[in-house]
């Protein structure tokens, strides 16, 4: 195994046995981030029913999902290094027990709202401890640890899904988060985690965030300050008072743009993230027909689509020993950008074949273009790794979500006013009555009220071009991946101008510079 630097005397410590045990107590950890994720999906439906809430307050308590995540991933990666990787994990064990409880006896929908709050926090915190952990531990190959360490999420919804599937009670099902949560919380108990690649090198603090610089800066505050803002209702100017101060303070701080590189990943990761995590919320709706018709759970698609990424994952090492990151990547985005178009055309049981091809595609993204970052900016620490999550997670909630209810709407506009020319019906005029804007243009929402009194025939009419609606609007989804396809593209060009892709090696750079400096005072 690798062997990690510390800041001991002796200026080596060796992780063998141990940096398995870790490996193995960060790969659970993020088991119980997706435990909490699936248990919550199954359980929404249940919430509503029992303390009534509308299906906007369910949305928020989804969305409330996100934002915590972000916050708690960049905040700590700034100060991680101080207070210390085994610190910030037992926050992270506290907080998945905390939730737990607080669901598990929630009253109504702020009992529910703060667990999920809760639960966010704790999983940005996993995230912004395991990434730079497996990272440092395996220095020499991290886009492999990275795949096998994230083929724990899709793991924790395949085992997290069968258990849920199984089991009535929906406070019984929030419980199963205690499952994982203590068997990591037992497994780091003796461990010794390792000193940061970038602290063992002696790269100083200001250098890492000069890594990100005052794009990165302006980009991550943006993000996160435009969700809290929308959360909590700042007016227009607080929000841009607050980005413009945050960045100039760090830009004046850093006096660094940041890295071209790293501010095109970070781009990137947008379309990415929506691709990875947004579709999912339409495929699983789409899917609901087809596997009542051969007598399944729609649920079942989840566990389905989530273990071929597992299996996947596991087995990234040969696939990148192939192709590198970035030629994964690109393939990926095309296999994706296949799966998403075949989804948009087919009907039945190949939806289930469609499905399996988007699957194969998404696979690798999440971890694969953290390998790169990790791989290109050691420099940066944890912060550029966990910066890129970060980005992620409010990408696909302010910027994704955003564009897919758009053309999901609009593709509903189009299916009704299609199916109101071929039977002769006034369905789009009597239905479509909510006057929209969005950053994509304005367009008409179905009438809550009006639709809640259609006849029969009329419900059944719009559930049709409903779910038409949504599945020809993936068509432009599949946007998403080609865009990736041709960035990752253009980012191999880059690299193979330079000689090919290679990993940045500190310790190699550290190494060289010594000996320069040693033969520079010889003389």
């Amino acid at each position: 195994m690798t062997t990690v630097r510390d800041s001991s005397p002796a200026g080596q410590s060796a992780y063998s046995e141990g940096d398995k045990k870790l490996f193995w107590c960060c790969f659970i950890a993020l088991v119980a981030t997706s435990f909490g994720f699936i248990v919550r999906a199954f359980s929404i439906g249940a919430w509503g029913n029992e303390f009534g809430l509308t299906a906007t307050q369910q949305g928020e308590i989804f969305g409330v999902g996100l934002w915590p995540f972000a916050i708690s991933i960049v905040l700590f990666s700034l100060i991680i290094d101080k207070i210390g990787y085994k610190n910030a994990m037992w926050f992270a064990l506290i907080s998945h027990i905390a939730s737990g409880v607080i669901t598990i006896f929630a009253t109504g929908y702020w009992s529910l709202y703060i667990g999920t709050f809760i639960v966010a926090l704790g999983n940005g915190t996993v995230e912004a401890v395991i990434n730079p952990v497996v990272a440092t531990m395996f220095h020499k190959e991290k886009s492999k640890w990275l795949n096998i360490l994230h083929a724990g999420w899709p793991a924790g919804l395949v085992i997290g899904g069968l258990l849920a599937i199984t089991i009535d009670s929906w406070q019984m099902k929030v419980a199963l988060i205690f499952i994982p949560t203590v068997i990591y919380g037992i497994m780091m108990i003796p461990l010794r985690f390792p000193v940061n690649e970038r602290v063992a090198a002696g790269v100083p603090f200001k250098d890492m965030l000069g890594e990100a610089g005052a794009i990165g800066a302006l980009l991550v505050v943006s993000l996160i300050t435009l969700e809290i803002g929308r959360v909590f209702g700042f007016p227009t100017f607080l929000n841009i008072a607050i980005i413009a101060a945050a960045t100039i303070a760090y830009g004046a701080y850093v006096k660094s743009l940041g890295r071209p590189l790293f501010i095109i990943l970070l781009l990137i990761m947008i379309p990415l993230a929506t691709t990875e995590l947004g579709t999912d919320s339409w495929i699983t709706p789409l899917m609901e027909k087809p596997m009542e018709k051969i007598g399944l759970h729609a649920g079942w698609i989840i566990i389905y689509t989530s273990a071929i990424m597992m299996i996947l994952r596991f087995f990234a090492g040969p696939i990148l020993h192939r192709f590198s990151p970035l030629g994964l990547l690109a393939m990926s985005s095309a296999v994706a950008a296949v799966g998403l178009f075949f989804l948009s055309t087919s009907a039945g049981i190949m939806i289930l074949v469609a499905a399996t091809i988007y699957a194969f595609g998404k696979a690798f993204f999440w971890p694969t273009i953290l390998g790169v970052t990790a791989e290109q900016f050691p420099r940066g620490g944890a912060l550029t790794l966990n910066t890129i999550g970060g980005v992620g997670m409010l990408g696909v909630g302010i910027v994704g979500s955003v564009f897919l209810g758009a053309i999901q709407d609009k593709s509903v506009q189009k299916g009704l006013s299609a199916y109101d020319a071929r039977e002769g019906t006034e369905l789009s005029q009597t239905y479509l009555t909510e006057e929209k804007m969005s950053v994509f243009g304005a367009y008409k929402a179905l009438g809550s009220a009006e639709l809640a009194e259609a006849p029969p025939e009329h419900a059944e009419a719009i559930a049709v071009a409903s779910q038409e609606g949504k599945q020809n609007a993936l068509s432009t989804v599949a946007m998403f991946p080609v865009i990736m396809l041709f960035s990752f593209l253009g980012l191999i060009l880059y690299f193979r101008s330079r000689g090919g892709y290679k990993a940045v090696n500190l310790a190699a750079e550290g190494s060289a510079a010594e000996a320069k400096m040693h033969a520079t005072s010889q003389v």
